[in-house]
């Protein structure tokens, strides 16, 4: 059985002040104990997460991790084992703000999927389409094109220490959602690529959900066969908003 996994992604969001009212209303919040529950801030704040959360069932992650695993002359980047020296235990990777926006390519996401993996980070591998691919029938292909630039490059054993968010590009910070049947189809897909390779890994990876999901819609999501929490942005930075979510991961 997988366990649900529900990972809010902070973005680039937060202050101090804000950082430290957002610790507040998560150590007030009942996690339910069959649920996972993680939360990624900036870095900036990790240590201050870390801290404010200590004894909560609360795991920390990042948002990013350099390409190469120990420490090293690259300006401005984090490598995973200082995130692990951090005390994080779990990093993003191939995001589609890092994708797009940033022009990260599948080698790029590969070789951070597999440095963090070599410090025991838990790779987070984001996936997902844009409204055009969409719109062209190429969802699948897209996705299925993501995931094989990882599984070519390092095998689909990698995948037992790791988790997949499937996220359309279309729907994230939009207010639009897949419906739960669009993501179900996504998630069988993804599962089903696994299950070609490995039955073991297919049956055990907990694929997530991402694209504006929040209380009201949590609940129906999770409901899927194949869908086994969710990564939140926007709702995660609502303490509230963002129980109510792990709540129905545990229903």
């Amino acid at each position: 059985m997988r366990r649900p996994l529900v990972a809010g992604n902070w973005k680039m969001h937060g202050t101090r002040a804000s950082v430290a009212e957002l610790i507040e209303g998560l150590r007030r919040l009942e996690v339910p104990a069959e649920v996972e529950v993680a939360v990624m801030p900036p870095c900036l704040y990790i240590n201050q997460v870390l801290v404010g959360l200590e004894g909560k069932a609360i795991a920390v992650g990042a948002q990013n991790c350099a390409l190469e695993p120990m420490q090293g002359a690259l300006t401005g980047e984090i490598a995973p084992s200082q995130l692990v020296d951090a005390g994080c235990g779990m990093v993003l990777v191939g995001h589609s703000e890092r994708r797009t926006i940033l022009g990260e390519r599948d080698e790029q996401v590969c070789r951070k999927f597999a440095a963090a993996q070599s410090c025991g980070l838990v790779p987070v591998l984001c996936v997902g389409e844009t409204l055009e691919e969409r719109q062209a029938g190429r969802t699948l292909e897209v996705v299925a094109g993501q995931l094989d630039a990882v599984i070519d490059e390092l095998g689909v054993d990698a995948f037992a220490r790791a988790v997949v968010a499937y996220e359309p590009v279309w729907a994230i910070g939009t207010g639009l959602t897949a419906s739960p049947q669009q993501a179900q189809e996504v998630h069988a897909a993804i599962r089903a690529q696994f299950q070609a390779q490995s039955a073991e890994v297919a049956q055990a990876v907990r694929i997530l959900y991402g694209g504006s999901v929040k209380a009201a819609n949590a609940a129906e999501l999770f409901g899927m066969p194949d869908i086994d929490g969710g990564l939140i942005g926007g709702a995660s930075l609502n303490a509230d908003e963002f129980g109510a979510i792990c709540r129905a991961a545990g229903n």
